[in-house]
């Protein structure tokens, strides 16, 4: 009896093991929607390959930037995408922080390549000239994770205490594996 449980056990434990490379390399869903939006201070740009060929008038489509007010495409910000047969490109500079909804129409059969929505922090990445300090002017601030944020008292007591109720919990637990009258 309980070599059949410890083998179901097992073998349970061996498929999660052997579908787990699966499901990491399945993409996110946005992966899916043909486009790849990214953000990099206050520019946001976007790349398809799914306007692969040009309408009449010899453009690629055209991509839109709309805000959560903003309820379809012609309402946004448009930009015209430029690039080759595999890769196509637009970008909007100056945007403002907040959330924002993306979304491509291919010219040659008006059809829409992706929406996908991003969120712009407004936070230029910081260039480092000749004239900057050597030194930071507020000091290292490092630390794991929440160092740099005062938490109350409160808060400390009640981590102190899970930390001594699980101390307390593999104490026990190690002392009661220790007796050799016990299976």
């Amino acid at each position: 009896m309980r070599t059949e449980q410890l083998l179901l056990r097992s073998g349970l434990t061996v498929a999660a093991v052997a579908a787990l490379p699966l499901t990491l390399t399945t993409g996110p869903a946005a992966a899916a929607s043909g486009i790849s939006v990214s953000t990099s201070g206050s520019t946001v740009s976007v790349t398809t390959t799914a306007c692969s060929r040009t309408a009449t008038t010899g453009g690629w489509g055209t991509a839109s930037l709309l805000t959560s007010s903003q309820a379809n495409f012609s309402q946004g910000r448009q930009v015209a995408l430029s690039g080759t047969t595999s890769l196509q490109s637009a970008a909007w500079s100056n945007v403002s922080p907040g959330t924002y909804t993306v979304i491509v129409m291919c010219a040659f059969n008006n059809s829409t390549a992706g929406t996908q929505s991003i969120i712009v922090s407004g936070t230029a990445t910081p260039t480092i000239s000749a004239t900057a300090s050597a030194s930071p002017s507020r000091g290292v601030m490092g630390g794991l994770g929440g160092a740099t944020k005062d938490y109350g008292t409160m808060t400390l007591a009640v981590g102190g205490g899970l930390v001594a109720v699980g101390a307390v919990a593999a104490g026990w637990f190690l002392r009661r594996r220790s007796r050799p009258y016990r299976l």
